[in-house]
């Protein structure tokens, strides 16, 4: 075993060494191995990866009538959205991704995740930072509640906080049709019919005047302050906004999760609002646990799919995507053990970096598209701890022990974020190639509201962990002992918030940003597939001239956070890729 999951059990005084047995949640769902496939057998198009855009896409394919095979590389579907039990014994950790809110509606709806088992476990109060002071802020979907915990540190704030929401509300409704959309690409299709061509151009005209209806209701004054937010740094925009340190810092947070960026850093105002403009039940901003943890949004994806027909394939490592030499058109895969499934339509969900330089083979691409691949951002400063604790951690700040769990549980607890000074300081050692002294630490407790993920009485704690280079300047990663520091230095962080949190590990799962490019094929450990920034969305993601999930290889699409809209358990470049390749597939 790799030191990819560093897991130690503090109760017996050991460590679980190499070797080691741990397994995942058991597949939702009848899945084949590679040698269960059927020989010879041409689909109409098959997926690479089975994590949720992959199983998303193929779901919509195949509930269009065609022949679908997913293709996994791991044992357990899910990529990043997965649950895995028994990493400590007994608890069941949600390993990447932890809360839910981006999930499209129209997904959800369409497939029918409810009926397939997903169920949601909506959070309020949804936020807390504790104070070193003695002070304590909560947030949520209460609207008094925001107004009395925010006037603890500013009036002028909990006058401001309501219009906030509000501006921000109307910024979502703007992106909502962006997000569900397939970009406009301007690219030229040489090779189309004139009947294609026109449709083209009808389609294009289309989403541009759609776009401009809803810019036009948003009026001038808020549309200036749409692109302000979009340019500027999160700092600016919260320091127009607000007076209060606690509070600023809080929502800083949502700016720079996941990011190798500052709050200070030019375009973290869009990061901010990307991740506020999900929902949970209709309610704009809310985020839920997920009953089961997040492979259960990844079983009832794949459950939907299974029963529109589409194969599913675990244990299945593709090494390579078939190109036709001289038409350069897609033929199939090669899977890693010499199967080959045909095809001449194959959907990518690994990352950009990994479709198009380990998969697709040499001199097949423009070299001015494979340079921008390659010198893309992939930088990752996120760590991620998974905890089994045998208590809930009691903070100083508040007078109550709530040992079966109080307000100060059920959301995102936020862990040296008293200011933005701190965030950036952390920020700054980051730059350096080190990880930060004091980390940035969104802990949540799902086990509060999930009763099926851990023991009575015990429970699992996510720690979202920044900031940790992917290549430290000094040791490395590889290294036990620099993992156990870094872990332990988590830990004691959070001792100073909540005495004796340490002493109440049982034992943990940490995924360094290399942990997550080993385990889960996320290139530099970057969470999104790469880089939110302004010049790497909407038309410009993955490359400029390539953002409708077609690529220079004709018949192979992009269906992951690789493309558009990004990042985040979304499902949106899983629905609209199947959508254009549908399209493309009534063109033939």
């Amino acid at each position: 075993m790799s030191p990819a999951a560093t897991r130690i059990l503090l109760a017996g005084a050991r460590l679980r060494g190499r070797g080691l047995s741990t397994s995942a949640e058991p597949s939702p769902s009848p899945s084949l191995s590679p040698s269960q496939l059927p020989r010879g057998k041409r689909w109409d198009a098959v997926v690479i990866g089975g994590g949720h855009n992959g199983l998303a896409a193929a779901a919509y394919l195949a509930r269009a009538g065609r022949s679908v095979s997913v293709l996994e590389r791991r044992g357990v579907l899910g990529g990043a959205a997965v649950s895995e039990s028994d990493l400590v014994p007994g608890f069941r950790f949600s390993r990447c991704s932890y809360l839910l809110s981006l999930l499209r509606p129209a997904l959800i709806r369409e497939l029918e995740l409810e009926r397939h088992g997903l169920k949601l476990l909506p959070r309020s109060p949804s936020s807390f930072t504790p104070c070193l002071d003695g002070r304590y802020l909560l947030l949520g979907p209460d609207a008094e509640l925001n107004r009395s915990e925010i006037g603890k540190f500013s009036k002028k704030d909990a006058e401001a906080y309501p219009r906030y929401e509000e501006q921000l509300e109307k910024f979502c409704k703007l992106m909502d049709f962006v997000i569900d959309s397939p970009p406009p690409e301007l690219r030229q299709l040489y090779h189309a019919s004139m009947v294609d061509r026109m449709k083209d151009k009808v389609d294009k005209s289309v989403f541009w005047s759609k776009l401009l209806g809803i810019v036009m209701q948003q009026g001038q004054k808020d549309m200036v302050n749409f692109f302000d937010l979009l340019l500027s740094p999160a700092s600016k925009v919260l320091n127009n906004w607000f007076e209060g340190d606690v509070l600023k810092a809080t929502l800083a947070t949502d700016a720079v999760i996941g990011t190798m960026a500052g709050v200070n850093t030019p375009g973290s105002g869009y990061v901010l609002l990307h991740h506020i403009m999900g929902e949970t039940g209709g309610q704009r901003g809310v985020w839920a646990y997920v009953e089961g943890g997040m492979g259960s949004v990844s079983s009832a994806i794949s459950k939907a799919a299974l029963e529109a027909g589409v194969q599913i394939v675990t244990n299945a490592e593709v090494s390579q995507v078939m190109v036709d030499e001289t038409t350069g058109k897609v033929q199939g895969v090669a899977l890693a053990d010499g199967t080959e499934l045909h095809s001449s339509v194959v959907l990518s969900n690994a990352t950009p970096y990994k479709t198009f330089v380990d998969l697709v083979p040499a001199n097949t691409l423009p070299e001015e598209f494979l340079c921008a691949i390659k010198t893309a951002d992939y930088s990752s400063a996120t760590t991620k701890i998974n905890v089994a604790v045998d208590a809930l951690p009691q903070f100083r700040c508040c007078k109550n022990i709530n040992r079966k769990g109080g307000p100060e549980h059920m959301g995102t607890i936020h862990i040296g974020s008293e200011s933005m000074e701190e965030i950036d300081i952390a920020y700054k050692e980051a730059a350096g190639g080190f990880s930060s002294t004091r980390p940035v630490i969104e802990m949540t407790i799902p086990s509060v509201l999930d009763k099926t993920i851990s023991p009575p009485g015990q429970h699992v704690i996510n720690l979202f962990v920044q900031y940790t280079p992917y290549k430290l300047s000094e040791g490395s990663w590889q290294d036990p002992a620099v993992r156990k520091s870094f872990a332990e230095r988590c830990f004691s962080l959070i001792d100073e918030y909540a005495p004796h949190f340490s002493s109440s590990v049982i034992g943990y799962d940490m995924l360094t940003p290399p942990d997550l490019e080993r385990e889960f094929g996320l290139t530099g450990g970057n969470i999104f597939h790469g880089a939110m920034g302004l010049d790497s969305l909407f038309l410009m993601r993955p490359a400029k001239g390539w953002s409708d999930y077609r690529t220079p290889v004709k018949g192979l699409y992009l269906c992951g956070s690789g493309a558009h809209p990004g990042g985040g358990v979304m499902g949106a470049p899983g629905r609209n890729a199947a959508a254009v390749v549908l399209d493309d597939l009534k063109a033939r």
